[in-house]
């Protein structure tokens, strides 16, 4: 079966039916799909939660450890740099970005949360390759606690699950 018939055949309840028109969703099968995840290690109490529930969705979805890649990065202004890299040299089918940003009584936390969204983006449009954005930039210690816990909650759980998705979209749209 193609990628596309079986990314066509996940649809389900989630979307809606247009009819007999061609529709391609990605599903959360992970195949032989391989991932790269940098992950700063500024924040470890936050990031290493964000990096644990993000290798716990993948191998729920039915990754093996082979497919799977972390690296580590001092901090998130230093995740684009790297992520290029690994875009760069095709051995990836999704790169996952995962950081954790709190602002201080300076704007710096905003601007590199904008630094690090604008390169991310650039680097996925340049090398058509879902770079997902996982860093959390929070105002408080407690909202980035909330969004960096471990298990389905935390958004390391939900960038995985992106990258399975979008990985399986994009060699549907490119095949």
């Amino acid at each position: 079966m193609t990628i596309e018939k079986r990314i066509t055949d996940q649809l389900g309840s989630d979307h809606p039916d247009l009819g007999d028109v061609q529709q391609i969703v990605g599903c959360h099968e992970v195949a032989d799909l391989r991932f790269g995840l940098v992950v700063s290690r500024f924040n470890p109490e936050l990031t290493e939660g964000l990096a644990r529930a993000a290798v716990q969705a993948l191998k729920t979805h039915g990754a093996r450890p082979e497919q799977i890649t972390i690296i580590w990065v001092p901090g998130a202004f230093e995740l684009s740099g790297v992520l290029e890299i690994c875009a760069s040299r095709g051995q990836y089918d999704a790169l996952i970005a995962l950081g954790a940003v709190l602002q201080g009584a300076t704007p710096h936390a905003d601007a590199i949360g904008q630094t690090v969204v604008r390169s991310l983006s650039e680097i996925a449009r340049t090398y058509q390759l879902p770079v997902i954005d996982g860093v959390v930039v929070a105002r408080t210690a407690e909202q980035a606690s909330a969004r960096c816990l471990s298990g389905e909650q935390s958004r390391g759980w939900y960038a995985a699950k992106a990258a399975i998705e979008m990985a399986q979209v994009m060699k549907a749209v490119k095949s």
